[in-house]
């Protein structure tokens, strides 16, 4: 397992894990289209050119589509120098979907220098994880909304594990328990790790700092609280203020070092965080 201090030299450039935000870009590829599990926050049904949140793209890409996307950006004189990491979040789970190994394999042959990143609920990451390793990921996040399979079963309306379609806290379970074993495994083979949480007031409120505990035993770097965007099955629950949020967030940076200047960001989101770029045809432009 590295030490902090090899961590904060490997997050140097990748602006999710508090490598200079202001500077450093990131280029999400929206190659993803299945999920397994359903968070009961979830919907990807909108797309508007103005909303940032988890789940959305404008269009899903192949492989190909994806790498011929990051020959665009890199191209550009404007973006392509800031672009320091080539993340797949979604818009479902990266690991339920064999078109992320076949992206971070192109990326990784003709773009070497680039970081590669993932963002996974978790629960196919036990027997992911050595050929991700093997592709060469540099980061990993894996979103943990729970460490109670009760509280667990309040978030995840099912969970489809090896073809087989488990609800409740049979559900809430497997995957607990998945993400903790594969993030385990992650921090063994070094890479850098971030732990997303929801905030979902008065259902998991209690559970973040035993989530920070547990993540951080086990070898993650940052901890990231988001607030939760009311909508599909927990549309009726109020969100966390701001400073209900700065407050969780100072509670729990005793125990891991929290990232704060998360955007929620889309599936397809490129360039700085809070300032993504628009892609055309043949060129690419800030805002």
């Amino acid at each position: 397992m590295a030490s902090a201090c090899d961590m904060k030299n490997k997050i140097q450039g990748h602006p999710c894990f508090g490598g200079n935000h202001h500077k450093n870009g990131r280029m999400h590829l929206a190659v993803a289209p299945r999920c397994n599990i359903k968070c009961g926050y979830c919907t990807r049904k909108h797309d508007c050119a103005n909303e940032s949140r988890p789940g959305v793209t404008s269009r899903l890409l192949t492989p190909q589509e994806a790498i011929a996307k990051v020959r665009e950006v890199m191209a550009s004189p404007v973006v392509g120098p800031i672009i320091k990491v080539i993340g797949i979040a979604g818009p479902g789970d990266p690991l339920a979907n064999e078109q992320t190994f076949e992206t971070f394999e192109l990326v990784k042959k003709e773009f070497p220098h680039l970081m590669l990143c993932m963002s996974t609920n978790g629960l196919l990451l036990p027997e992911s994880i050595d050929r991700l390793y093997e592709l060469g990921l540099h980061s990993l996040t894996v979103t943990i909304n729970a460490v109670d399979p009760e509280i667990g079963a309040r978030i995840y309306r099912h969970v489809i594990y090896h073809g087989t379609h488990y609800t409740g806290e049979e559900g809430a379970r497997i995957l607990i328990a998945n993400q903790f074993e594969g993030l385990k495994r992650a921090a063994e083979l070094g890479l850098t790790i971030k732990v997303n949480t929801v905030l979902v007031p008065g259902v998991n409120d209690d559970q973040l700092p035993l989530i920070a505990e547990r993540v951080k035993k086990l070898g993650a770097f940052v901890m990231n609280i988001m607030p939760l965007i009311p909508q599909a099955e927990l549309s009726h629950i109020e969100p966390p203020s701001e400073e209900r949020l700065s407050e969780v967030r100072k509670a729990n940076e005793t125990i891991i070092g929290q990232f704060s200047h998360c955007k929620q960001c889309r599936a397809d989101a490129i360039g700085l965080i809070g300032q993504d770029v628009t892609v055309g045809e043949s060129a690419c432009s800030l805002p």
